[in-house]
């Protein structure tokens, strides 16, 4: 049994029914040139065959007497791969709308936590001569960078590459596949024991940091008045209880068309999605009479994850002023970059366990529904999270069909109904929406306001946003 960190033991502390906590991602895959009709179903096969399991994979989440009632991780000793390996075909038509619809049922469930938290689907019968996998793994065992790294092991750059192993396989680059022992789990969590004497100093030495950063990003805030500060977020349509339910919206935009944003202003990628969402938030609100007065605020999440890190979580998060009270799009781009701007000036300097606290103290707000009637009554931290994780920049492939597009399945929570996550691959930049089915109605008209807001970023810079151009180039067959 080996001990959970504590920033993975969070996640499963706060899931319940109406909170499933697990990262997820769809992935859009042509079928290769001469691919038989059960194609699929040989993969699915083969994969099955394959009982080489990381460890990652093996363990479930476990507490009780020999814990001392903390989660810990334990190898499942009846594991069953075909139960988190499993085929499914798509209801005709086999429109991408079905596809969507899928994804958001099976979003929707909780992960048994009588077994290793993870499934994987792959989805027969996309239109189009396509299919689909869509996985998914709870937070405690992968954050949204890590899950993104992990599954593109399990692609190649060769589009005639074959038998490659899945995300759940041993890693090929290990010398010891055995499941690592306590005291190489200390060393990832507070370094080497040998210099344990060093740790701890630099430990004390970053926890009395906390207090001095956290006074001084206070100060610099109230003298500048350009930096978001925790709840200072006006209640929306957003921000009250949940249900389990989900739906989830899906769409490609070209990156060249961000880059044109980008150039034209200075502004980075990120800032350019977030005034992308600004915009697509302010009109959907404004169609429900439900825009407030004071602008949204987004919590934007950084990696904090070193290359040597292998799964768990490493996240901080800066809360960033979406500006959604100004009408003029320039004016919300030049207010997101603002305060983006100061958000990341304030971690500079800044140790990793400095940033985790402050992240901590940010995020404290999510914990009211802990507590009965919280989220009702504790004012939101902030409105929404918007993460944006890079992607890869080329072309992959799976046992010879080309991935079409990656598309990020994310977590809403209590008070925090709407989740936007990006990532980018190749040349385009897809969104994932996933939001509470009950509380967030119509999201796929986020969509068109998301398109609409970049052609109103691209006339206000001058980027010949003239004509609509939304591109929906992996969802659609071109």
């Amino acid at each position: 049994m080996l001990p959970m960190p504590i920033t993975d033991s969070i996640f499963l502390l706060a899931e319940s029914r109406e909170h499933p906590v697990h990262v997820g991602g769809l992935q859009l895959f042509d079928l290769p040139e001469g691919a038989g009709p059960d194609y699929l179903g040989d993969m699915y096969r083969k994969l099955i065959a394959r009982d080489e399991v990381d460890h990652r994979f093996r363990n479930r989440a476990q507490r009780g007497i020999s814990s001392l009632g903390q989660w810990a991780w334990t190898p499942d000793e009846e594991f069953d791969l075909e139960y988190h390996v499993r085929l499914s075909a798509l209801p005709r038509p086999s429109r991408v709308r079905e596809l969507l619809a899928l994804v958001s049922r099976l979003h929707g469930s909780l992960l048994d936590r009588h077994r290793p938290l993870w499934e994987c689907h792959l989805i027969e019968g996309v239109e189009g001569g396509r299919f689909a996998v869509y996985s998914k793994v709870h937070h405690s065992v992968y954050d949204g960078v890590s899950a993104l790294a992990r599954s593109r092991r399990a692609l190649s750059e060769d589009p005639d590459a074959r038998d490659q192993p899945p995300i759940w396989a041993l890693d090929s680059d290990r010398v010891e596949h055995r499941v690592p022992g306590i005291n190489a789990l200390i060393r990832q969590s507070v370094g080497d024991p040998l210099r344990t004497s060093g740790t701890v100093t630099r430990m004390v030495g970053d926890a009395l940091g906390i207090g001095s950063a956290a006074l001084g990003a206070v100060r610099q805030a109230l003298s500048e008045q350009a930096q978001t500060l925790p709840l200072q977020a006006p209640r929306t349509m957003f921000n009250v209880p949940i249900t389990g339910a989900r739906r989830f919206a899906a769409q490609s935009w070209s990156l060249q068309r961000i880059n044109a944003v980008r150039a034209a202003t200075g502004a980075t990628l990120n800032d350019v999605v977030l005034a992308m969402s600004s915009g697509a938030l302010r009109r959907y609100l404004l169609e429900f009479d439900a825009l407030p007065d004071r602008p949204l605020t987004a919590a934007v999440p950084i990696s904090l994850r070193a290359a040597s890190d292998e799964g768990g979580n490493a996240i901080g998060a800066i809360l960033c002023d979406l500006a959604t009270d100004a009408q003029d799009p320039a004016v919300r781009l030049d207010r997101i970059r603002a305060s983006m701007r100061h958000g990341k000036q304030t971690f500079d300097g800044l140790t990793r366990l400095q940033i985790t606290a402050l992240t901590a103290a940010i995020a404290s707000p999510l914990l009211a529904p802990m507590l009965p009637g919280g989220t009702a009554l504790a004012p939101p931290g902030f409105n929404l999270i918007i993460s944006n994780i890079p992607g890869p920049p080329r072309p992959l492939y799976w046992e010879g069909a080309r991935l079409r597009g990656i598309y990020p399945v994310s977590v809403p929570l209590d008070g925090q109904a709407l989740n936007i996550t990006v990532t980018t691959y190749v040349d385009n930049l897809e969104f994932g929406l996933t939001g509470c089915r009950r509380s967030v109605p119509h999201l796929q008209r986020m969509l068109l306001h998301l398109e609409d807001s970049l052609v109103e970023l691209e006339r206000a810079v001058g980027g010949g946003g003239g004509k609509r151009r939304g591109q929906v180039r992996a969802l659609r067959r071109r």
